[in-house]
């Protein structure tokens, strides 16, 4: 049992590391020097912790990260730099717990708090990601408090009851690992979207021709789903959107058929393999929205129901965007016939 309540204990504080390690050991320490918490023996290796000089250094990062994190952008820089800082701030921690323990055991310990903040990190970095792409700071502030919130919460449910705490937080990086593909590729998109945005100038003049070439390793997503051989009209690189029937955050292509003018076809990469969804325009309205970090294509049904689809562009080619809703505007309110004859006359240009 004692072991199990070092345990909770030394992961409660990588975990909670992962999100503010200022934070952590600043409230830790300062709770040990004013004697509001007594450290039973087992935890006495924690004591040095109350150190004056540690409070203080502690104290000051705390304050800067405070703002830095509430910050849109400073605080995904910030992030990055503390990915190496906390989960080492973590597995140092931990260690601390267990005092003087085999060194086998510090080994085993510090992998496993090490990944713990990790993962808690990494969960901070992508949510801060996700909140980025609106320019608005209120989100930001948001996630900052709750994330400081959750900090001091958890403190005290370490303090209380170490075991308790090790279920909660065991269920946290559970349910965390279970979303991590869904995670990664929102950071990926992310990234992405904002490297595209700093990096690349706009194309201010919309292009005559929408590109044709589908990408080689959606090429055989494609051809699986093309029974009927129908031929590419234009082949635009795009991320999903969050959506009914498409993942959010792959990176695929939308791709019209000359022989299939009101309908459209996402292909993609998922886990390794194909993915393609049909999308059809009949009944549907296409809308240009222009965001942060990228330009979206929103197609909705005209009655209010059926599926509702996002696609998104960086910011650079805003002009593609203009040219393809125009494009998809017109298929959408063109007879069948008129819109086969004009999607040929487009490709040949």
């Amino acid at each position: 049992m004692e072991r199990l309540h070092l345990l909770g204990v030394a992961l409660g504080l990588a975990c909670l590391a992962g999100l503010n390690l200022y934070l952590t050991v600043f409230v830790t320490g300062l709770a040990i020097n004013q004697h509001w918490i007594v450290l039973s023996p087992q935890f006495a290796s924690l004591q040095p912790l109350g150190n004056p000089f540690v409070i203080t250094v502690a104290g000051v990062l705390y304050f800067l990260e405070f703002f830095a994190d509430k910050i849109p952008w400073i605080d995904t820089a910030w992030d990055v730099v503390h990915t190496v800082i906390r989960p080492i701030g973590g597995a140092l921690l931990a260690i601390q717990v267990l005092g003087h323990s085999s060194a086998t055991m510090d080994v085993l310990v510090v992998l496993l708090a090490g990944s713990t903040s990790l993962l808690t990190h990494t969960a901070k970095a992508a949510s801060r990601l996700a909140a980025n792409s609106s320019p608005e700071p209120f989100s930001n502030i948001g996630l900052s408090l709750g994330e400081d919130a959750a900090v001091l919460g958890g403190l005290a449910l370490i303090h209380f009851n170490p075991l308790l705490a090790l279920a909660v937080f065991g269920a946290a990086l559970a349910a965390f690992l279970y979303f991590v593909p869904k995670v990664m590729r929102l950071m990926r998109a992310k990234i992405y979207l904002t490297f595209s945005k700093l990096n690349f100038p706009a194309q201010l003049e919309p292009s005559d021709r929408l590109p044709i070439e589908l990408p080689t390793r959606l090429a055989e997503a494609f051809s699986k789903q093309n029974v009927l051989a129908e031929t590419i009209a234009w082949a635009v690189p795009c991320i999903s959107g969050r959506g009914r029937r498409i993942p959010p955050n792959l990176f695929g292509a939308l791709v019209a058929t000359n022989e299939e003018p009101q309908k459209l076809v996402f292909v993609a990469r998922k886990r390794g393999r194909g993915f393609s969804q049909t999308i059809d325009l009949e009944g549907s309205v296409v809308i240009h929205e222009p965001k942060f970090l990228s330009d979206n294509i929103v197609i909705l049904p005209m009655a209010g129901k059926g599926p509702r689809y996002l696609f998104q562009l960086p910011r650079s080619r805003a002009a593609i965007v203009e040219r393809l809703v125009g494009y998809l505007r017109e298929r959408t309110n063109a007879p069948v016939s008129a819109l086969a004859e004009e999607t040929t006359a487009v490709t040949r240009l």
